[in-house]
């Protein structure tokens, strides 16, 4: 596999090695060995799958206790994949870098603790796994507000406005967010 590092330390696009003939294609998307060689000593405690029409924007979300490491990737459709730096004593605190991941590039993006992580669906019918490094907690969910200026994400234009569910509407801005030290 091909690791790129982003502008954000730690932050990761993972290409991983696609074997392909006129058959399909095989890929292997884990394996902790292969992972732990390249720096990502990881467990991850929760898998999940979500899908979603075109112009669905999930996020940014984040727990705060129980913080998640998200390994991110999509099976069918394409997203634009953000993730925001909320470690207040990070150099980069408060920036954000984002990636499209498609079922035709295979791309797959590490979000690690510490970070707001959301997506934006560019397909109907986009199909979007994630591993956690943490299991979901309800009572330690956050949501920092989808469009918050301070931050400044550049959403791609779809020709729609972003689908959004109340809990993602009601983000909080960065200033208020309950972010980490």
């Amino acid at each position: 596999m091909n690791i790129v590092e982003t502008a954000l330390p730690g932050v990761l696009i993972i290409e991983p090695r696609v074997f392909g003939d006129a058959r399909g294609f095989f890929m292997e998307t884990w394996n902790a060995a292969a992972f732990r060689e390249a720096g990502l000593d990881l467990a991850f405690a929760q898998d999940n799958h979500s899908r979603s029409q075109k112009g669905v924007l999930r996020g940014l979300h984040f727990q705060n206790p129980g913080p998640q490491g998200k390994l991110v990737r999509v099976t069918k459709g394409a997203v634009f994949d953000v993730a925001v730096d909320l470690r207040r004593s990070s150099p980069t605190f408060g920036k954000w870098v984002g990636v499209e991941l498609s079922a035709e590039n295979k791309r797959m993006f590490w979000v690690p603790e510490g970070f707001a992580h959301g997506f934006l669906t560019l397909e109907d019918d986009t199909d979007f796994l994630y591993k956690c490094t943490a299991p979901y907690a309800p009572q330690s969910e956050h949501a920092l507000m989808w469009n918050d200026p301070s931050i400044g994400i550049e959403w791609p234009d779809i020709g729609m406005a972003p689908l959004i569910s109340d809990k993602d509407a009601r983000g909080t801005s960065l200033a208020e967010a309950a972010v980490f030290a």
